[in-house]
């Protein structure tokens, strides 16, 4: 005899339509927490007027996101699809509510190009708690849900159906709001950024099938009619080394040099270097603006580009140079991929490195050995060597500086900045700028012993800039269009030795004097090319910031 009530409850098969609803206003409500918070501090949407827009825009984003479901409602992919916009918008979640950023392009590359060290530091509690809540919980109960099975046909119909009444149902509720939400999008541009999961969506477009912007054809030549022509006048000194040192995450404005309370530069203001105020990146992350900041085009030819073309290092290598890049760091992006490469991040010195991450001066230690590796007729007319940083990279700023360098105490230990009081938050990134500070002082020791042999000379410039909790944002990676000088304002420092002042005919009292003029990565190109006397129809000397030093 049967205990019926021990039988498991047959589940109702449910209809893609209902799923697809479900999951749209789950998606739009819970998973658009971020989007919700920068809404309500909005001093233009309160009270009641505040709420109906509220709702009108969760429906909205409902709408969208079933109109897109509806291209695959069908039985074997439904279930992914729902899958996949849970788990997107859950990531997105958490690192817009923890860190203040938003989801575009340049944003998803960034992940797309995170290493495994930098995943593991992004790890924490609370973004498995996000994941779980949002994503996880919801995914469970969708998989277990049976599915009706109605025919191609019907299904078909039933698709169109829900694709032509979710894109009604949008439109209309955007005409009955269209006043605030147009004045929304265009006072608060960074707001489009922040629709889970749409903003996902539309940033994986943008990289695979969206045309008009994408980069095609085979990479171009640059500046193979490049020739080494020393300047008039200058004697035949030994040849230049200049030592690039590629920054990560610097923000000018924490740079005592540049004016900071706080003394992080001691080594440094010891040298007789010169550090520029009012340098702007090419874009607020890694992955956008390494490639600009080596590029001829500058950053808004850059961004419009239609073919990729050799960079700065081609060009050095064309001339004759021997280049070396050493990278601390996730990779060169592309930029070192015809010259010599060497990877320092893995090395296991214990004097340099700790579990799975090495100090900067690593690359120093390892210098000597990567030079005698290049051609000796190449370094006979001279050598380039970039060095990227791992520097002052995020969230976890504390593992970035050993026990010594840790002046500003207490430090936020914490992933999760938001989760640190702010002060906490700075101290720890202060710390990486002593410690680049260090760093760089001993670049500029190391290129000192090398007089006897070559003509030295450093220059220092970060990837992109930072925020540390101001207006409650953190890390980097916003538009440009709508970034914080914080993440768009960047160090730049140059040391020239005396000999080197000879070679180049370049002044470094003159570039002291010219320090607060305002440039750009749009600048460095051509000043890395009038540094070195290369002569190329690629060269322009009007955005050559040496250029105007040159014989004073």
């Amino acid at each position: 005899m049967r205990i019926m009530f021990l039988d498991p409850p047959v589940r109702q098969p449910r209809s893609c339509v209902t799923l697809i609803i479900m999951a749209s206003l789950w998606l739009a409500l819970l998973g658009n927490l971020s989007l919700w918070r920068s809404l309500i501090a909005l001093p233009d949407l309160t009270g009641w007027h505040g709420l109906f827009f509220g709702a009108a825009f969760a429906l909205v984003i409902a709408c969208i996101v079933a109109a897109v479901l509806s291209l695959f409602a069908w039985r074997f992919t439904l279930k992914p699809a729902i899958t996949l916009l849970l788990l997107l918008a859950a990531f997105a979640t958490h690192y817009m509510l923890m860190y203040g950023i938003v989801v575009d392009t340049p944003m998803l590359i960034n992940v797309l190009q995170t290493d495994n060290k930098e995943a593991r530091d992004q790890l924490s509690w609370r973004l498995l708690i996000t994941v779980l809540l949002l994503a996880a919980l919801p995914i469970v109960w969708l998989w277990r849900q049976p599915m009706t099975q109605p025919g191609i046909g019907k299904q078909a119909i039933q698709n169109i159906c829900l694709l032509g009444a979710a894109l009604a149902l949008a439109f209309g509720t955007t005409q009955l709001v269209f006043q605030d939400f147009s004045s929304l999008m265009r006072n608060y541009t960074e707001m489009r950024y922040q629709i889970n999961p749409l903003n996902s969506i539309y940033a994986v477009l943008d990289m695979t099938v969206i045309p008009a912007e994408q980069p095609r054809g085979p990479m171009q030549p640059l500046g193979e009619d490049a020739h080494i022509v020393p300047h008039a006048g200058a004697a035949t000194p030994r040849p230049p080394l200049l030592v690039f040192v590629l920054g990560e995450t610097a923000r000018s404005h924490n740079f005592s040099l540049n004016g900071y309370e706080r003394n992080t530069n001691p080594q440094l203001a010891k040298e007789n270097v010169t550090s520029f105020t009012r340098v702007s990146s090419c874009g607020t992350s890694t992955a956008e603006s390494l490639p600009c900041m080596f590029s001829h085009l500058g950053r808004n030819a850059f961004d419009k580009r239609i073919s990729e073309f050799e960079n700065l290092l081609d060009v050095l290598n064309h001339a004759g140079y021997a280049v070396l890049w050493m990278d601390n760091q996730s990779g060169c992006k592309g930029q070192c991929a015809r010259v010599p490469y060497v990877n320092t991040s893995d090395l296991k010195i214990p004097e340099y490195c700790e579990g799975d991450e090495c100090r900067d001066t690593v690359m120093l230690a390892r210098i000597e050995v990567e030079l005698a590796k290049l051609s000796p007729e190449r370094r006979a007319r001279g050598t380039v060597v970039v060095m990227h940083q791992m520097g002052s990279h995020g969230p976890a700023y504390f593992k970035r500086t050993p026990a010594e360098f840790k002046p500003f105490t207490p430090e936020c230990t914490d992933t999760s900045l938001s989760q640190c009081d702010r002060a906490q938050v700075v101290n720890a990134y202060d710390n990486t700028i002593v410690f680049t500070d260090y760093f760089l002082s001993r670049v500029i020791g190391w290129l000192k012993t090398q007089e006897k042999t070559s003509t030295p000379a450093m220059l220092y410039v970060s990837d992109h800039g930072e925020s540390l909790g101001e207006k409650n944002m953190y890390l980097h990676g916003l538009p440009y269009s709508v970034a914080p000088p914080e993440q768009t304002t960047v160090p730049m420092i140059t040391w020239l030795s005396p000999g080197f002042e000879q070679l180049s005919r370049v002044s470094t009292k003159c570039l002291q004097n010219n320090r607060d003029k305002a440039m750009s990565h749009d600048n460095l190109f051509h000043s890395v090319l009038g540094l070195m006397a290369v002569k190329t129809t690629a060269y322009q000397r009007d955005r050559d910031f040496f250029a105007t030093c040159e014989g004073r």
